[in-house]
Order: structure tokens, then sequence, then C-alpha cells
């Protein structure tokens, strides 16, 4: 038996599956202020004639972390950047920012030594300023971390009450300004996380339930929870992967679908191409900021089934429907107090939740407004919404082009080609998908429980792991990218120093990956893992080679677990 929940802004979806089908489904509000008592409503209305000792996993999905970024409700930071040579400051846009002297070369050489007297004064302007936290990223320290754990010491000395982020432990990869922003948010939402789990777990003890959990990640993974609290950023995003591997779970294998996850409050968008999640090729993208967070190439638009509908003057003295970005609680059929397109389509008959008494309320005073008839007015609603969400589809579409993936995915099609299927999930799905997927070209596709797509998705997730290994021979050392550690090189993990070649480099790679999962209660999928990419450079002084360079990405990609897969194929 497992659980999969998705904790959403305006609904917390639940599924049970047992035996490889789903067995039981629940959706119940989400109560921002009471978050224990909606999942614990969600638990009881899927689980509630089953012993907690059966349950074997339950995996939560959510858009907590994401939302919190989007509204700007998380904690001011103060970002302590060793920019080094080579960029102006003046180029970045992060905000609350501090710059100080000190540089290491791209092998994790220093070349230009701190200046503590510096240092001191910037951590005591810090603490004048009123920031509880900061992020110390130094631009190699993935390479050396010795300035970061440095600036580090000096905080716990002059404040100590300061909450530390440090940039080589967040993300070891390079490209700086992504390792900033991946740093500021992890620090930002931390504690907002912390407290997210802490839910969870009281629901879990209250209930009596001890199953291994696990949170979504970005890339359609599950990650156990105790590790997502070392870094929470990698669960942004985790509500659109839940809905796209829910997409994967419902359609028959091989297929290429556009997700279009319609919830309360927002759309997500997503690309299935051949039955494989799309990949971010530069990580998840969270406003202007680029990240190291590994994630499904996927679009938030703020547009859902509860996003408030006005009526507008126009420059031609005509009156027009506008739609969102906003979101003033439940439609008016659910007891809301704005008309909104899940109004519409109740009125219409296009779906099966909600009052219809209160529907047709909604769109008499919006048809009033508007000049036109209740019939005509719903029916322009329900065309705004959808042409929204088709041009978004379509924009998004432009980004898709440039990945990669996609572009080796058209080779083999050997013609560009569109995706045969608009994939609906979420509650607004069944009134909307046929209409946006005739404007896309393509043929809708609205499976049984789509509503619960997401908690779905969540449930039968497989779980992820990624391993960057660098490895330069001339100094005698390797690091993993999402450990944060140097570690020194010799002949018992890597043989012969002066003669390694590539396959020896993948082969230590290989080694750790399984060890990294082990550490992770993931080590049946290890076998899984695959290598990406490897490139091997080499370390010239004067006339000879004195080293070489050696860089090797690893991955266990995502995927349905096997009992769903062989339902499936049953």
């Amino acid at each position: 038996m497992l659980i999969g929940i998705d904790v959403g802004g305006t609904t917390t979806d639940a599924v049970l599956i047992r035996n490889g089908e789903v067995y039981s489904t629940a959706k119940v509000s989400t109560e921002h202020g009471n978050l224990l008592n909606s999942l614990l409503e969600a638990l009881d209305a899927i689980s509630r004639d089953v012993d907690p000792e059966q349950l074997e996993r339950i995996v939560f999905s959510t858009t907590v972390i994401t939302n919190l970024i989007a509204e700007g409700k998380t904690d001011r930071v103060a970002l302590v950047l060793i920019p080094g040579p080579g960029v102006n400051p003046a180029s970045y846009t992060f905000p609350d920012s501090f710059y100080l002297k000190g540089a290491m070369d791209y092998r994790g050489r220093e070349i230009d030594p701190l200046d503590e007297a510096e240092i001191r004064k910037t951590v005591r302007l810090i603490q004048e300023y009123g920031f509880s936290r900061a992020a110390i990223i130094s631009k190699f320290g993935q390479r050396n971390p010795s300035h970061e754990l440095r600036i580090e010491e000096i905080f716990r000395e002059v404040y100590p009450g300061c909450k530390l982020e440090l940039g080589h432990k967040v993300s070891g990869k390079l490209n700086f300004p992504r390792r900033i922003a991946t740093a500021m948010l992890a620090s930002a939402t931390r504690e907002h996380y912390q407290e997210f789990v802490e839910k969870i777990r009281q629901a879990l003890e209250e209930r009596n339930i001890r199953a291994p959990v696990y949170i979504m990640k970005a890339d359609g993974g599950t990650l156990p929870v105790e590790k997502s609290i070392e870094c929470p950023v990698e669960t942004i995003f985790s509500g659109p992967a839940a809905s796209t591997i829910g997409a994967l779970a419902l359609t028959p294998e091989g297929q290429t679908s556009v997700v279009v996850d319609i919830g309360g409050t927002t759309t997500d968008l997503a690309l299935i191409l051949s039955g494989k999640p799309l990949l971010a090729s530069k990580g998840a993208k969270l406003g202007d900021f680029l990240t190291h967070v590994r994630a499904f190439a996927v679009r938030s638009i703020a547009i859902g089934g509860d996003s408030v509908v006005r009526v507008k003057d126009s420059d031609t003295d005509a009156k027009l429907i506008t739609v969102g970005p906003d979101r003033a609680g439940p439609a008016y059929c659910m007891g809301g107090k704005e008309t909104t397109p899940t109004d519409a389509l109740k009125f219409l008959g296009l779906i099966e939740v909600g009052n219809p008494k209160r529907a047709s309320e909604a769109i008499k005073i919006t048809a009033s407004e508007l000049g036109k008839s209740e019939t005509e007015t719903a029916s322009l609603i329900v065309e705004k919404v959808s042409r929204m969400i088709a041009d978004a589809v379509n924009e998004m579409f432009l980004e898709w082009e440039q990945e990669p993936a996609y572009r080796v995915w058209e080779v083999l099609q050997e013609k560009k080609a569109r995706p045969e299927n608009v994939f609906g999930i979420g509650g607004g799905a069944k009134g909307l998908i046929a209409e946006i997927a005739k404007k896309l070209g393509a043929k809708p596709v609205i499976p049984e429980y789509a509503e619960v797509g997401n908690a779905i998705g969540a449930a039968v997730a497989r779980p992820t792991l990624t391993l960057n290994l660098h490895i330069d021979t001339e100094q005698k050392i390797y690091s993993v990218a999402e450990e944060g550690e140097i570690v020194s090189l010799n002949t018992t993990n890597i043989g012969n120093l002066n003669k390694i070649h590539l396959d020896e480099a993948e082969n230590l790679a290989t080694k750790l990956m399984r060890a990294r999962a082990r550490d992770f209660g993931i080590a049946e999928y290890a076998g899984e893992a695959e290598i990406v990419d490897s490139e091997v450079f080499n370390v010239v002084n004067g006339w000879y080679t004195s080293g070489r360079l050696f860089d090797v990405n690893m991955q266990i990609p995502a995927g349905l677990i096997p009992e769903w897969k062989r339902r499936e194929k049953a």
C-alpha cells in the first residue's frame, strides 16, 4: 500500500495505491493557517479503514516553497560574495549583496587572500542592518571552500546568532550566479520548509503511521524527508513534477504529450517526449533567477479555476473579460465571493463540482456588467481561459525547442513535430482541455483520476539521484558536487594516478554513486544509474602534461516504481 499526497495552494489531493491499483482518492481544501488539519483530513479520507502497519511508503509533493518565493514571503538573506576577478559585480542583480576581496582560480588555488578586517567590518554591517541570515558564496568555492569556511568562523565570532548557508555545501557545480541564487533560496526557505516537514511528522504521528516518508523533487524523483531538510530548494516545482509523473503513469508507455495541470491558483505546463519528461538543461528558474536545482522544463502561469473574472472597459468602449492573475478565495459556486472560471464551467455543465444555483448567480452578475447573455458570458470566460493557456503553451514551446533533449528528439522524429496529446490534470481539466487541445491541433486526453493526478504522480514516482564527479590528478584531489567536500586522491580509490584514463574515472563515479544511493536508502536503484556525460582535459605546464581534469555526470533518472509498471503492462 502506497500513499501520495499533493499539498497545493488551493486543495490537498490524496490517493491510496493498493497492489498497483488506485484504491481510494480524496480532495480537501488546503488550510494555510492550519495545514495539519488538511493533512489529517486527507489521510483519513483515503485510509480510515486501513491498518497503518500495512502502509509501505508515503510521498508528498508540494508548492509550499514555490509559493513562498513567488509571493515574496521568504526571509531576507545577506549575500556575502567573493566574485574574484573577471566579472564586474555591478552586473549582478542579486539584492542585499556584500562583496569581499579574495579569489580562487578554477582549480581551487588561492590567487588573492581574504582581507579579515574587511570581513569583520562587513559582518558588523550585516548585523546593524538587521539581517538574521546570510549566505556565503565564493566563485570557485566548490573547488576550495577555505575562504567560505574562514568567513563562517568570523561570523560565529562577531555575529554568533546569524544563520549561515555556505555555497559549496548547497551546490558544487560551476556557474557562480546560479550557485548564488541556489544558496540564497535555500537560506530564505529553510525554516519555512522545516515547519512544513514538522506538520507532516505530526500528522503521521497522530495516525500512528510509521512508513518511510519521501518528498517529491523538481526532477520528478523522491527524496527521504530527512534528507530533504538539508536541501529544501530541491522541492521547488515539486507540484508540477508530480503532475508530470502522474501523466506519465496514466498514459500508454512511449507517448508524447503536453501536460496541462489546471489548479485553483495556477496552471502548470510540462512536456513528455516519447515517454520521457523533458528536463531543463539550465536548472529550475524562479522569476529572473536560474538555479542549480535539477528540474523538469516546466512553467507555472497565474491562471486557474479560482482566478478572479472581471469586466473592464476597452479603448473601443466595448466591455472586455479579464481573468486573473489573482485569486480571492474559492469560486463563487464553492462558497467564494467572486466570479471565476469554475463558475462558468459549472454553469455550462462542463464540471460536476460546485453549487449550480450559486454558479448561475455569479454568471448573472458578470453578464449584467458585460451586457451579454449569461450563456454567452460563460462561454466567453471559458474561451478566454482556454486561449490564455493555449498561448502559454505555444510560448513555452519556444523555450522547450531550445533544450538539447528536445532537439535530439526532433532529429529522431526526422521532422519538426509537435506532441500528439494534450494531457489534462487537475480540477479544471474536464471543462477546458478539449478546447485547449483544439487550439493546439492535438488530441485531448483526460484519464480516469485526472483530478488527483498530482497525488498519483507522487505515489508512483521512484527515487532519483545525481552525482557530478570532478578529478584533478595534478593536485591529487576529487570532489562530488552534491557532497561539497574535497577528498584526497590515492591509489586506493583510483589506481595509478599518473596513468588514469576516462574509464577509471567513470568507475570511481559508479562506486561513489552506489555509496550515495546506500546513504539515501535507495541502494536497489543504484544499478540503474547511467552516465550522462564525461570529459577529460590535460593540464599542461611548459611542454609537458602534468595532470588531467576529469568530469563525470551520473544520474538515476526519473520514472515509475516497478509495481505500477507491472500493473500498466498487465
